[in-house]
């Protein structure tokens, strides 16, 4: 006969002895998105964020002038941080579409540009300043209204004022001057937007070349 095992106290054994884990603070949840037509061209970001309920409570979109996708990206991200510190949001969840930004947030790729680097730097320390965050990535379905933000941020920059010689029901001034990026094939410059001037305006051409 084998002997009897000694009784336990109820409550120990595996994990019994443990210490109870530290309740986290109910989860925040950021998405977020940066886009650029031409890349680098006008570039904006869009993020929405949702309370531990799912409750949109916040919905960002800002225009950043002529940059990257990736630069953008690391906006939106910086503005979902921001909007967290400012609001007492102590854990954080943030998707995003950008598979290199969350991989360089999760320390899967090094960082190697130099226009991100300072972006990275400081992501990372508003990330660590929370109790809780966590990055994941999703795929671009999941992440439509982030997205859509982004092209109303870059819709709402391009679109022309009504007292612009781009306005077609008046004609241009003399002297009127406007910014256009364009791109060359073939010989020919091709305008990444399109120009609404009447036929026979005569333009002056000043090129600053990009690289």
């Amino acid at each position: 006969m084998m002997p009897k095992r000694p009784q336990l106290p109820r409550g120990s054994g595996l994990f019994g002895d443990a210490e109870p884990e530290r309740k986290r603070p109910a989860a925040h949840q950021a998405n977020i998105d940066g886009g650029s037509r031409g890349n680098p061209g006008p570039a904006a970001y869009g993020v929405v964020v949702r309370d531990a309920r799912g409750e949109i409570v916040a919905k960002l979109k800002k225009y950043i002038g002529h940059n990257t996708n990736n630069v953008a990206e690391y906006f939106g991200l910086i503005a979902a941080l921001d909007y967290a510190e400012t609001h007492g949001i102590r854990s954080l969840r943030v998707e995003s579409d950008s598979e290199l930004l969350v991989k360089q947030m999760r320390g899967q790729y090094r960082v190697k540009s130099a226009d991100l680097r300072p972006l990275f730097e400081r992501a990372r320390k508003m990330a660590q300043s929370l109790e809780s965050f966590r990055i994941d990535h999703v795929f671009r379905e999941q992440n439509r209204e982030a997205d859509a933000l982004v092209n109303q941020a870059l819709d709402e920059t391009s679109r022309p004022n009504p007292a612009s010689p781009a306005d077609p029901s008046r004609p241009p001034s003399k002297d009127a001057t406007m910014r256009l990026l364009a791109r060359c094939k073939d010989g020919l410059l091709q305008p990444e937007e399109p120009l609404d001037l009447p036929d026979g305006t005569e333009v002056e051409i000043l090129l600053r070349l990009r690289k």
